[in-house]
């Protein structure tokens, strides 16, 4: 197995460059949809998600390509990436005035207390579906300027590759001209099933095939890749991985967070994978919508490490998981300890939790101080 190796940050144009989806996600709060009148809009995104935390929370330099529709409601999505300072690569989409291209919504509210949250999705027609190979020129983008990689890591993730059939190519694409050019690969696995099932029903495929095709693409794309980011089921369902049942009741009942299972699977992982050199995810035992006990694992060239376990008051659970890797990747790119790394990570994802949207709204002071064992006591 080859080390990880990060380029250094002299030289380089972008810290981190995500390929990805942009979407609203219109928030009711508590309110359930069918009483909802207002909706708070948060701009959001698997992989720009990522993307914006590095840039606002962890001062990093971002950038983001993605699919852009010249309409209303693109422009108040570009206002935000511009305000999160994330530099665009925008394949842009007319409008026809009527049926789209789109850029996507997702609707999700809060839950409270044991009513769960709930997602769902208006899809049809988003113009980030009709990417594929071609639209972005990476040999532009990933062209050096000097000795150094123009990028140092370049992300993507299984919600943008279930778009549609062009998605992969296109991810598939990028991580090869940012390995050619030097730079780390990773990938959140993000196996959202609804997904792959709608894609695969338009193709006339049942289930089953679209759950076997799902993990084919998937598989094609983790061969690029050199950070993985995936829980146990995203494993096994997403890369088709056997291994204990993930919707086990006796595992709910345990009452714990145990790293186990995640970490019997990492050795299979890597023999089907060998070219990745990390694994990592969180662990979150749900106990309601609003308290959560969270911590998070990393597996990192053959050590594993553990994160602590904290109970968290969740206001907003949207993006925790996205917060967690976007400071696993700041760590790993700052040239922290593994075990300095996986805590960033862990910090981040928890305040996160903490407001509302899909993005960052805390400073590295606090993730620091909390990674380190800070408290909610008042700061004065």
């Amino acid at each position: 197995m080859t080390s990880l190796s990060i380029p250094a940050a002299a030289g380089a144009r972008h810290d981190l460059l995500a390929l990805g989806a942009l979407v609203t996600r219109l928030d009711p709060g508590i309110i359930p949809f069918s009483e909802a009148s207002a909706y708070t809009l948060h701009v959001s995104g698997g992989e720009y998600n990522v993307a914006s935390n590095l840039s606002t929370c962890f001062g990093l330099r971002t950038a983001l390509a993605s699919a852009m529709v010249d309409y209303p409601l693109g422009k108040r999505i570009e206002y935000a990436v511009r305000k999160a300072g994330v530099h665009p690569y925008f394949q842009r989409f007319a409008f026809d005035g009527v049926r789209g291209p789109n850029m996507a919504i997702v609707w999700s509210d809060r839950g409270q207390g044991l009513r769960a949250p709930v997602v769902f999705y208006n899809r049809s027609n988003e113009a980030a579906g009709r990417l594929k190979p071609g639209s972005f020129d990476w040999n532009r983008i990933f062209a050096p300027e000097k000795a150094s990689p123009p990028v140092r890591w370049f992300h993507s993730g299984g919600i943008f590759s279930a778009l549609s059939p062009s998605t992969p190519q296109l991810v598939i694409e990028a991580m090869e001209a940012a390995k050619k050019a030097g730079a780390v690969v990773s990938f959140d696995l993000n196996y959202r099933a609804k997904l792959w099932a709608v894609a695969a029903a338009e193709q006339g495929l049942s289930p089953e095939q679209a759950s076997q095709g799902a993990a084919q693409i998937l598989r094609n794309i983790v061969s690029h890749v050199d950070v993985l980011v995936g829980n146990e089921e995203d494993l096994q369902k997403g890369l088709g991985l056997t291994g204990p049942e993930v919707d086990s009741r006796a595992a709910q009942a345990a009452g714990k967070l145990d790293p186990g299972a995640f970490l019997g699977m990492i050795e299979k992982t890597v023999r089907d994978f060998p070219n990745i050199k990390a694994v990592a995810t969180t662990l979150r035992e749900v106990h309601s919508t609003n308290r959560h006990s969270w911590s998070a694992v990393l597996w990192l060239e053959g050590k594993s490490y553990l994160a602590p376990t904290c109970e968290l008051d969740v206001y907003d659970r949207v993006g925790g998981g996205d917060g967690f890797a976007s400071g696993l990747f700041y760590g790993l790119l700052a040239g922290k300890s593994p075990e300095e790394a996986l805590r960033l990570g862990w910090a981040h994802g928890a305040l996160l939790t903490t407001t509302p949207g899909d993005t960052s709204m805390v400073s590295l002071d606090q993730v620091e101080a909390f990674a380190q064992g800070g408290s909610a006591r008042i700061q004065r």
